[in-house]
């Protein structure tokens, strides 16, 4: 049966390989370390240096953050312990035995950088930080981060503790596809039940279309940043290690992302024909493309049964940018033939 074309012109497909090398000219950054990422397919759109292992400051608290959302229940009031309301470095004022959610804790984490937030939250769900770095470097290794290293839940300098620009973007990925997470990172303002803060990352009042995640500082980590922003139905997510100018330098390579990228959704509800088959998708796609060229979509029925059940695989859709196939996916008939 010969192939039933379908042609859409969108923009044009940058595959993994191809995106990794494309983007800001590499001369031209002022990041230690940076990589930009689509945030529903984690491709990378853009990168520089983006394997070496570096100190992150307080963007290591996008794990903690996580960890505790997944795991504890946010509306528990809990007993502040001495060892948390005497944290080193920036803070919320935690007092020893103060009553307090998990909740306020968890806005006063990421929106105001709180030590004493962080240590609480990881004493409340692992009794020690020894304990919680443990489960923060366990989930690390799930998500890929391989290089990768906590020591402890706020990101205090330590030899040990490192990451890598590649590596805290898949974190941040992760964790911006949980709502709860999403919701806290993009919150201006927060007013809860004893407390009242304002967020400190300046890319949510100066950058259309941003809605995240962490803002980090030490001497020796330097300005860190991990940015987030939604424009014309993409994500983006961008870290900079060690940018002296860490919000000039993302809004600059955000707008590059938006510019030359798009995603491609091809709905699992969108019906295909091939032959005198009904075909669908078994779950959404998306795909990241480049906005200047012509995508081509090809239906091509596979195996010779002259009846076809509902549910039976039909076909397969292929998608080619230029002469590349980009894309190759199962359909399954949608009627008995």
């Amino acid at each position: 049966m010969a192939k039933k074309s379908l042609y859409v012109l969108i923009a044009a497909f940058a595959a993994l390989g191809i995106i990794a090398g494309a983007g800001i000219n590499k001369a031209s950054a002022d990041a230690q370390s940076e990589i930009a990422m689509e945030l529903s397919t984690g491709t990378v759109l853009c990168e520089n240096n983006a394997d070496t292992r570096l100190p992150m400051a307080s963007t290591t608290k996008i794990m903690t953050a996580i960890l505790i959302i997944e795991d504890c229940d946010l509306d528990e009031v809990i007993t502040v312990p001495e060892e948390a309301a005497g944290a080193e470095g920036s803070s919320i004022y935690l007092k020893k035995d103060q009553k307090i959610s998990v909740k306020d804790l968890l806005y006063g984490l990421m929106l105001r950088s709180g030590n004493d937030a962080a240590a609480a939250l990881a004493l409340h769900h692992s009794g020690s930080i020894q304990n919680f770095a443990a489960k923060m470097n366990q989930k690390a290794l799930e998500l890929g981060a391989e290089n990768t290293n906590f020591v402890n839940p706020s990101g205090l300098p330590d030899e040990n503790h490192y990451t890598t620009a590649r590596d805290l973007c898949k974190i941040a990925c992760y964790a911006m596809k949980n709502e709860v997470f999403k919701e806290i990172v993009g919150t201006k303002k927060y007013t809860g039940e004893t407390v009242n803060f304002a967020n400190k990352n300046k890319m949510l009042f100066e950058y259309d279309g941003a809605n995240g995640v962490k803002t980090g500082y030490t001497k020796r980590a330097g300005r860190c940043l991990v940015s987030s922003a939604m424009k014309n139905e993409m994500e983006v997510v961008c870290v900079v290690l060690n940018c002296p100018d860490m919000y000039e330098r993302s809004q600059k390579i955000l707008d590059d992302c938006f510019e030359r990228f798009r995603t491609l959704k091809i709905d699992e509800n969108e019906v295909f024909m091939c032959g005198r088959v009904l075909c669908k998708l078994p779950k959404t796609v998306n795909l990241v493309v480049k906005t200047d060229a012509e995508v081509r979509v090809e239906t091509v029925p596979v195996g010779t049964h002259k009846k076809i059940k509902k549910g039976d695989t039909a076909a397969k859709i292929e998608i080619y940018s230029e002469n590349n196939l980009i894309l190759c996916e199962n359909l399954y008939s949608i009627i008995d033939v």
